[in-house]
């Protein structure tokens, strides 16, 4: 495990406008408690991520952009670089497999935001995961193996330990369909011993390793309490104040019952 602070993201997605996201945040910031061994991360729409900028506790929350375009600028009407979201936010979702699976972005294209990210100081959160179908064939380990070639090829031992994964069964997002501690636990293992292949030890050990899933406050608890899980990137439960301040309370027990 990398550390004893666990890492909570909420990822909105492509719901609440500028106005519904301020007072979320507001909801939220009443609500989630401050703790020194939890770190917690928004992502709402691009559109409301300089507005709760400036509207945030920095202290309390960390922002993190959903998307980002991997050249610094140019002309390349509609996107937005990681250079443009510099001291906006600290994170950024890259790989995540809505953007794989239904704008066809490649390992190409995550390897490029992830070195975009590491270079405008935006920590990357390279997502990894198998599809139900590669899961039945047996082929989890070699899609994790692919995928995390595929976004860290270009990243060096020195900047691992900035790079953050997530660990997201594509069958499990937004299906209800819980993964089992068990299959957590063996995918996470897997993607550390793949990163300590890759880059040996020392960096892959300081590499923090999230599950995200259809997680929920009932499940949170479950999979915080595995020693590989070091987090937890939250889609649905993010959008509801009460359930998302459950997962970070819990985050808590468990960061303090690790240390």
């Amino acid at each position: 495990m990398a550390g004893d602070k666990k890492l909570i993201i909420g990822n909105w997605k492509m719901n609440l406008g500028v106005h519904e996201s301020s007072l979320h945040l507001h909801k939220l910031a009443d609500s989630v408690k401050t703790h020194r061994n939890v770190e917690v991360v928004l992502a709402p729409t691009m559109l409301a991520l300089q507005t709760l900028s400036l509207q945030v506790n920095h202290r309390q929350f960390k922002l993190a952009a959903q998307n980002f375009y991997w050249r610094d600028h140019g002309a390349y009407t509609g996107e937005v670089s990681a250079t443009q979201l510099r001291g906006i936010v600290s994170y950024g979702l890259v790989g995540h497999s809505e953007r794989r699976h239904v704008f066809h972005e490649s390992d190409k294209d995550t390897r490029a935001k992830v070195q975009a990210a590491i270079r405008n100081g935006i920590r990357p959160v390279l997502c990894v995961g198998e599809t139900a179908s590669e899961r039945a064939a047996g082929e989890t380990r070699d899609v994790l193996h692919d995928q995390l070639i595929g976004g860290l090829a270009n990243i060096t031992s020195d900047e691992l330990p900035e790079v953050i994964v997530a660990y997201e069964p594509v069958w499990a997002i937004g299906t209800g369909n819980n993964a089992l501690p068990t299959d957590v636990t063996e995918a996470i293992v897997s993607i550390r011993s793949q990163l300590k292949h890759l880059y040996g030890a020392k960096a892959a050990n300081a590499v923090q390793v999230l599950y995200g899933g259809s997680v929920t406050a009932d499940s949170a608890a479950d999979y915080l309490a595995l020693h590989e899980v070091d987090g937890l990137l939250v889609g649905g439960a993010s959008l509801d104040a009460h359930a998302f301040t459950t997962i970070v309370e819990k985050a808590f027990q468990s960061a303090k019952g690790d240390a």
